[in-house]
Protein backbone atom coordinates (compact mmCIF):
# COMPACT_ATOMS: atom_id res chain seq x y z
CA UNK A 1 0.00 0.00 0.00
CA UNK A 2 1.79 3.04 -0.92
CA UNK A 3 1.38 5.62 1.51
CA UNK A 4 1.48 8.66 -0.91
CA UNK A 5 -1.93 7.78 -1.79
CA UNK A 6 -3.16 8.88 1.51
CA UNK A 7 -3.64 11.94 3.57
CA UNK A 8 -1.16 12.44 6.12
CA UNK A 9 -2.60 11.75 10.16
CA UNK A 10 -2.61 14.31 12.01
CA UNK A 11 -4.01 14.92 15.73
CA UNK A 12 -3.68 17.62 18.13
CA UNK A 13 -0.71 18.84 15.95
CA UNK A 14 0.88 15.29 16.48
CA UNK A 15 1.53 13.98 13.24
CA UNK A 16 1.09 9.83 13.32
CA UNK A 17 3.70 7.49 10.91
CA UNK A 18 2.19 6.63 7.99
CA UNK A 19 3.88 3.40 8.75
CA UNK A 20 1.70 2.93 11.72
CA UNK A 21 -1.40 3.13 9.87
CA UNK A 22 -0.29 1.23 7.36
CA UNK A 23 0.74 -1.98 10.04
CA UNK A 24 -2.67 -1.34 11.38
CA UNK A 25 -4.63 -1.70 8.55
CA UNK A 26 -3.79 -5.24 8.30
CA UNK A 27 -6.70 -5.94 11.38
CA UNK A 28 -9.18 -4.69 9.13
CA UNK A 29 -11.15 -6.51 6.30
CA UNK A 30 -12.06 -4.48 2.96
CA UNK A 31 -13.31 -5.74 -0.26
CA UNK A 32 -10.57 -6.49 -2.83
CA UNK A 33 -9.14 -3.78 -4.81
CA UNK A 34 -9.94 -0.91 -2.35
CA UNK A 35 -7.40 -0.26 -0.18
CA UNK A 36 -8.60 3.28 0.65
CA UNK A 37 -11.52 1.38 2.91
CA UNK A 38 -8.95 -0.14 5.19
CA UNK A 39 -6.47 2.58 5.19
CA UNK A 40 -9.71 4.75 6.30
CA UNK A 41 -10.55 2.10 8.77
CA UNK A 42 -7.01 2.02 10.60
CA UNK A 43 -6.98 5.50 10.24
CA UNK A 44 -9.30 6.37 12.66
CA UNK A 45 -8.46 3.54 15.22
CA UNK A 46 -4.65 4.40 15.07
CA UNK A 47 -6.50 8.51 15.81
CA UNK A 48 -8.30 7.02 18.71
CA UNK A 49 -5.56 5.23 19.45
CA UNK A 50 -3.57 8.89 19.69
CA UNK A 51 -5.89 10.75 21.48
CA UNK A 52 -6.27 8.31 24.33
CA UNK A 53 -2.68 8.41 24.57
CA UNK A 54 -2.30 11.91 24.33
CA UNK A 55 -5.18 11.92 27.14
CA UNK A 56 -3.40 9.34 29.68
CA UNK A 57 -0.30 11.49 29.11
CA UNK A 58 -1.71 14.64 29.94
CA UNK A 59 -3.28 13.30 33.02
CA UNK A 60 0.18 11.86 34.07
CA UNK A 61 -0.54 8.61 34.23
CA UNK A 62 2.26 5.70 34.43
CA UNK A 63 1.94 2.48 32.83
CA UNK A 64 1.18 -0.65 34.88
CA UNK A 65 1.06 -3.28 32.18
CA UNK A 66 -0.37 -6.12 33.28
CA UNK A 67 0.10 -10.15 32.77
CA UNK A 68 -2.56 -10.81 29.68
CA UNK A 69 -1.54 -14.31 29.71
CA UNK A 70 1.37 -16.58 31.12
CA UNK A 71 4.43 -15.02 30.37
CA UNK A 72 2.97 -12.04 28.06
CA UNK A 73 2.14 -8.40 29.37
CA UNK A 74 1.06 -5.84 27.86
CA UNK A 75 2.83 -2.64 26.37
CA UNK A 76 3.23 0.37 27.67
CA UNK A 77 0.77 1.91 25.42
CA UNK A 78 -1.87 -0.83 26.07
CA UNK A 79 -1.45 -0.36 29.77
CA UNK A 80 -2.59 3.78 29.89
CA UNK A 81 -4.89 3.02 27.87
CA UNK A 82 -6.55 0.97 29.92
CA UNK A 83 -5.34 2.90 32.95
CA UNK A 84 -7.08 5.59 31.48
CA UNK A 85 -10.18 4.23 30.59
CA UNK A 86 -10.52 2.43 34.56
CA UNK A 87 -10.45 5.81 35.76
CA UNK A 88 -12.38 7.86 33.55
CA UNK A 89 -15.24 5.45 32.95
CA UNK A 90 -17.62 4.38 35.66
CA UNK A 91 -20.81 2.61 34.89
CA UNK A 92 -23.35 1.91 37.68
CA UNK A 93 -24.69 -1.67 38.27
CA UNK A 94 -27.97 -2.82 36.86
CA UNK A 95 -30.67 -3.46 39.09
CA UNK A 96 -32.09 -6.90 39.73
CA UNK A 97 -35.21 -5.66 38.34
CA UNK A 98 -33.44 -4.40 35.04
CA UNK A 99 -31.39 -7.77 35.34
CA UNK A 100 -34.71 -9.54 35.25
CA UNK A 101 -36.90 -7.63 32.94
CA UNK A 102 -34.00 -8.03 30.25
CA UNK A 103 -34.42 -11.75 30.77
CA UNK A 104 -37.97 -11.33 30.48
CA UNK A 105 -38.22 -9.79 27.41
CA UNK A 106 -36.75 -13.42 25.61
CA UNK A 107 -36.09 -16.31 27.99
CA UNK A 108 -35.30 -18.30 25.53
CA UNK A 109 -32.06 -16.51 24.50
CA UNK A 110 -30.35 -17.61 27.76
CA UNK A 111 -29.33 -21.42 27.56
CA UNK A 112 -27.06 -23.28 29.17
CA UNK A 113 -23.94 -24.27 27.37
CA UNK A 114 -24.27 -26.48 24.11
CA UNK A 115 -21.94 -29.70 23.57
CA UNK A 116 -20.99 -30.51 20.52
CA UNK A 117 -18.94 -34.52 19.18
CA UNK A 118 -16.89 -33.37 16.56
CA UNK A 119 -14.65 -34.76 14.09
CA UNK A 120 -12.12 -33.09 11.86
CA UNK A 121 -9.26 -33.54 9.27
CA UNK A 122 -6.42 -31.31 9.93
CA UNK A 123 -3.79 -30.04 7.57
CA UNK A 124 -1.38 -28.13 9.42
CA UNK A 125 0.36 -25.04 8.46
CA UNK A 126 1.58 -22.09 10.34
CA UNK A 127 -0.68 -19.49 8.71
CA UNK A 128 2.00 -16.80 8.64
CA UNK A 129 3.74 -19.13 6.32
CA UNK A 130 2.63 -18.22 2.73
CA UNK A 131 4.10 -21.10 1.17
CA UNK A 132 2.98 -23.73 3.55
CA UNK A 133 -0.77 -22.26 3.97
CA UNK A 134 -1.17 -22.56 0.17
CA UNK A 135 0.14 -26.36 0.37
CA UNK A 136 -1.83 -27.07 3.18
CA UNK A 137 -4.90 -25.63 1.63
CA UNK A 138 -3.75 -27.32 -1.71
CA UNK A 139 -4.61 -30.54 0.28
CA UNK A 140 -7.27 -29.59 2.04
CA UNK A 141 -9.37 -28.66 -1.20
CA UNK A 142 -8.60 -32.02 -2.86
CA UNK A 143 -9.26 -33.95 0.21
CA UNK A 144 -13.11 -31.89 0.30
CA UNK A 145 -13.81 -32.39 -3.02
CA UNK A 146 -13.46 -36.36 -2.25
CA UNK A 147 -15.92 -35.52 0.74
CA UNK A 148 -18.66 -34.07 -1.41
CA UNK A 149 -18.67 -36.94 -3.42
CA UNK A 150 -18.17 -39.41 -0.85
CA UNK A 151 -18.89 -38.00 2.67
CA UNK A 152 -18.97 -41.80 4.59
CA UNK A 153 -14.90 -41.86 3.70
CA UNK A 154 -14.41 -39.31 6.54
CA UNK A 155 -13.50 -41.64 9.24
CA UNK A 156 -11.13 -43.27 6.34
CA UNK A 157 -9.47 -40.17 5.28
CA UNK A 158 -8.82 -39.01 8.62
CA UNK A 159 -6.87 -42.13 9.19
CA UNK A 160 -4.90 -41.62 6.07
CA UNK A 161 -4.17 -37.85 5.76
CA UNK A 162 -5.11 -35.83 8.91
CA UNK A 163 -1.94 -34.31 10.50
CA UNK A 164 -3.39 -34.56 14.41
CA UNK A 165 -3.02 -37.00 16.98
CA UNK A 166 -6.77 -37.52 16.42
CA UNK A 167 -6.17 -39.72 13.49
CA UNK A 168 -6.08 -42.37 15.34
CA UNK A 169 -9.47 -42.12 16.23
CA UNK A 170 -10.90 -40.90 12.57
CA UNK A 171 -10.54 -37.80 13.52
CA UNK A 172 -12.47 -37.53 16.49
CA UNK A 173 -12.21 -34.68 19.17
CA UNK A 174 -14.89 -35.91 21.49
CA UNK A 175 -17.50 -33.66 23.23
CA UNK A 176 -16.28 -29.92 22.96
CA UNK A 177 -18.38 -26.68 25.19
CA UNK A 178 -17.84 -23.33 24.03
CA UNK A 179 -14.06 -22.47 25.17
CA UNK A 180 -12.47 -25.54 24.39
CA UNK A 181 -11.49 -25.15 21.09
CA UNK A 182 -9.47 -22.04 19.67
CA UNK A 183 -12.06 -18.98 18.92
CA UNK A 184 -11.72 -19.36 14.64
CA UNK A 185 -12.44 -23.01 14.86
CA UNK A 186 -15.08 -23.10 17.53
CA UNK A 187 -17.20 -19.91 15.38
CA UNK A 188 -18.32 -22.39 13.11
CA UNK A 189 -19.46 -25.31 15.43
CA UNK A 190 -21.93 -22.88 16.12
CA UNK A 191 -23.35 -23.62 12.21
CA UNK A 192 -23.12 -26.92 11.85
CA UNK A 193 -26.07 -29.26 12.19
CA UNK A 194 -25.90 -32.98 13.41
CA UNK A 195 -24.22 -34.97 10.21
CA UNK A 196 -22.95 -31.79 8.48
CA UNK A 197 -19.55 -31.22 7.02
CA UNK A 198 -18.08 -28.01 6.78
CA UNK A 199 -18.80 -26.86 3.04
CA UNK A 200 -15.49 -25.42 2.41
CA UNK A 201 -11.73 -25.60 4.54
CA UNK A 202 -11.78 -23.66 7.43
CA UNK A 203 -8.79 -22.02 8.70
CA UNK A 204 -7.25 -21.33 12.03
CA UNK A 205 -3.58 -20.91 14.02
CA UNK A 206 -3.41 -25.02 13.65
CA UNK A 207 -4.03 -24.67 9.56
CA UNK A 208 -7.19 -26.13 7.57
CA UNK A 209 -9.34 -28.03 8.93
CA UNK A 210 -12.33 -30.15 7.66
CA UNK A 211 -15.10 -30.49 10.19
CA UNK A 212 -17.84 -33.09 10.72
CA UNK A 213 -20.66 -32.59 13.31
CA UNK A 214 -21.06 -36.18 14.79
CA UNK A 215 -23.85 -34.71 17.43
CA UNK A 216 -25.41 -31.54 19.01
CA UNK A 217 -26.77 -31.07 22.53
CA UNK A 218 -27.97 -27.70 22.31
CA UNK A 219 -28.61 -26.18 26.03
CA UNK A 220 -31.63 -25.67 27.74
CA UNK A 221 -33.53 -22.50 28.83
CA UNK A 222 -32.26 -21.24 31.94
CA UNK A 223 -34.73 -19.62 34.89
CA UNK A 224 -34.08 -16.30 35.73
CA UNK A 225 -31.91 -17.22 39.04
CA UNK A 226 -29.28 -19.41 36.80
CA UNK A 227 -29.31 -16.85 34.59
CA UNK A 228 -29.13 -13.52 36.56
CA UNK A 229 -24.82 -13.69 36.80
CA UNK A 230 -24.64 -13.48 33.24
CA UNK A 231 -26.87 -11.10 32.65
CA UNK A 232 -26.16 -8.73 35.28
CA UNK A 233 -21.93 -8.94 33.55
CA UNK A 234 -23.19 -8.85 29.83
CA UNK A 235 -25.71 -5.54 30.45
CA UNK A 236 -22.65 -3.78 32.39
CA UNK A 237 -20.51 -4.44 29.84
CA UNK A 238 -22.59 -3.21 27.05
CA UNK A 239 -22.61 0.14 29.24
CA UNK A 240 -19.31 0.22 29.66
CA UNK A 241 -18.63 -0.26 25.74
CA UNK A 242 -21.26 2.91 25.51
CA UNK A 243 -19.36 4.92 28.40
CA UNK A 244 -16.31 4.27 26.88
CA UNK A 245 -17.36 5.02 23.64
CA UNK A 246 -18.92 8.77 25.00
CA UNK A 247 -15.17 9.31 26.42
CA UNK A 248 -13.88 8.90 23.48
CA UNK A 249 -16.31 10.64 21.45
CA UNK A 250 -15.52 13.69 23.81
CA UNK A 251 -12.39 13.59 23.07
CA UNK A 252 -12.70 14.21 19.80
CA UNK A 253 -14.99 16.82 19.69
CA UNK A 254 -12.51 18.86 21.86
CA UNK A 255 -9.40 17.41 19.21
CA UNK A 256 -8.16 19.03 15.65
CA UNK A 257 -7.88 15.72 13.65
CA UNK A 258 -7.05 15.65 9.81
CA UNK A 259 -6.72 12.65 8.24
CA UNK A 260 -9.66 10.40 9.92
CA UNK A 261 -13.16 11.59 10.45
CA UNK A 262 -13.96 8.91 12.84
CA UNK A 263 -17.16 7.62 11.38
CA UNK A 264 -17.96 4.56 10.57
CA UNK A 265 -16.37 2.44 7.22
CA UNK A 266 -18.36 0.56 5.44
Amino acid sequence: MKAGLFPDLIVNGECVPHAVVAAETQNHEAPTGKPGIAWRKAANAVAVRTLLLQEARRQGLTPEPAEVEPGRFETDEEALIRGLLETSVEVEAPTEEEVKSEWARDPSRFRSPPLWEVSHILCACDPRDKEAKEKALRKANVLNDRLKTNPKDFVALAKTDSDCGSKSAGGALGQLGPGDTVPEFEKFLHHLGEGEITPVPILSRHGYHLVRMDAVAKGQELPFEAAKRAITIAMEKAAWARSAQAFVQELAAGAEITGADLQPVT
